[in-house]
């Protein structure tokens, strides 16, 4: 194999990754024992070496420029399979450590999965986790995630797809609400009722509403003067203000429900799920830490 890096590169590229990790060259520089001007020096030869600008430079801050955040998602991705690496080869595979960064949907973030990363932390401290929030899809490779949830498995046979949970889906509304508007009774009721809509961010389509009838999952369109994107919590927090009828995920509104702050409606067409899926790398490309991840989610769920 042709030799790419000697052992100059390789320092300049953990530099690099240093003052883009830190958003300044004086705070990289003195995390690497060194002087702001020898930092500004190598980030200048790199970009030289690499032909395109990385950073924006003002008199107060640097701020990586797109190809230098491409540049440095990708070098900080391969410097941890380095350090992986010798990790492996030196016996050390014993305990999970290093940065994991996982990439979830709102509702699934914030009702399922970082209330118990502190459990999974507890378990492996040397491990570090980025999560990134958003019902947008990201790209594990390109955009460097370890993980990602999401309701369904791409089309890509290089990430592996495991199913976390099919979640149950309600209509919920204030009894204030109801008693102003009145309880449907029917699929059609809906058309009478201020229906909350959650635009998908993916097509800027309103979602349908789903219910079983005739033990077949049916989806059901519905109307509103209140729409929310982007964030799906949104309609939950419509909904509790009384703003009219939200279909939403149980374990979303589950604490108000036993509370009588929501109430559930059109329980006769219940039982509609959505799945979540957990995604990551093919087993040749498992590090540790994301096995380790893995697995812990998989039994937090199965149980």
């Amino acid at each position: 194999m042709k030799r790419q890096f000697d052992d100059l590169q390789l320092g300049t590229i953990e530099l690099f990754c240093l003052a883009a990790e830190l958003g300044s060259f004086s705070a990289a520089a003195v995390a690497a024992g060194v002087t702001p001007p020898a930092v500004s020096r190598t980030v200048f030869r790199l970009e030289e070496r690499l032909g395109v600008r990385l950073f924006e430079r003002t008199t107060r801050q640097v701020r990586l420029t797109e190809a230098g955040r491409l540049y440095f998602e990708q070098s900080r991705r391969a410097l941890a399979q380095l350090v992986e690496a010798e990790r492996l080869a030196g016996g050390q595979q014993a305990s999970p450590a290093g940065l994991l960064r996982i990439s979830l949907p709102t509702p699934y973030a914030h009702y399922r999965v970082l209330p118990i990363l502190p459990a999974f932390r507890a378990m492996y401290p040397d491990v570090e986790i980025d999560v990134h929030i958003s019902n947008r899809n990201v790209d594990l490779a390109d955009d460097a995630y370890d993980l990602a949830v999401r309701g369904r498995a791409p089309d890509d046979s290089n990430l592996i797809a495991r199913k976390l949970e099919d979640a149950e889906m309600v209509v919920v509304a204030t009894p204030d609400y109801l008693r102003r508007a009145g309880t449907p009774k029917t699929l059609d009721d809906l058309l009478r009722h201020e229906c909350i809509q959650f635009v998908r961010p993916s097509s800027g389509r309103k979602i349908p509403w789903t219910f079983r009838v005739d033990g077949a999952e049916t989806d059901v369109p519905t109307t509103g003067a209140y729409g929310t994107s982007e964030d799906a919590l949104g309609g939950a927090t419509l909904a509790r203000a009384g703003a009219g009828l939200f279909q939403t995920y149980r374990f979303v509104v589950e604490q108000d429900l036993r509370d009588g702050a929501l109430v559930e409606v059109l329980q006769a067409y219940g039982g509609s799920t959505r799945p979540f899926v957990l995604l990551y790398p093919s087993a040749r490309h498992v590090t540790r830490r994301v096995r380790a991840f893995v697995d812990f989610l998989i039994e937090k769920f199965a149980a």
